[in-house]
């Protein structure tokens, strides 16, 4: 056997367990104009005008290649104050599909806040995927 077959051997079963390439933060804001819970996929450019002016109004919205990649976004609807945030950390291949996984941030207990009204959100562009997406919060 040569010595180049275990190190293609190794190669193979690096790429086949790596991660899904990048995620790119599109928006990541803490006034959404989505006031309740939600998370979301675009699939199409109808789709992401859709959820882009519902979240920013007329506010331009960023371009996205719907031919290679698809739009993610966890809104966590109104809260209470400031020191609330919403984070898409990850994704995971399941079957042909996605998991999403996401976590809140909430103010500390004993922490002074801004007594505001926020809607956190994150908005996410990944490589497209044709199967089912589910998302889910971290630790849970």
């Amino acid at each position: 056997m040569t010595p180049l077959l275990p190190l293609l051997f190794a190669a193979f079963l690096q790429m086949s367990s790596a991660p899904m390439a990048p995620m790119a933060t599109l928006a990541r804001d803490l006034m959404s104009g989505i006031d309740e819970p939600r998370q979301s996929v675009a699939r199409s450019t109808d789709e992401w005008t859709t959820l882009w002016r519902a979240h920013a109004g007329d506010k331009p919205a960023p371009k996205v290649d719907f031919a290679r990649r698809i739009v993610l976004a966890v809104f966590l609807g109104t809260r209470p104050s400031a020191g609330y945030a919403v984070e898409i950390v990850g994704t995971r291949a399941e079957g042909t599909g996605l998991v999403v996984l996401w976590s809140e941030r909430q103010p500390e207990r004993d922490m002074v806040s801004a007594q505001v009204l926020t809607a956190p959100s994150h908005i996410v562009t990944v490589p497209r995927v044709a199967g089912a997406i589910r998302f889910e919060k971290a630790g849970q």
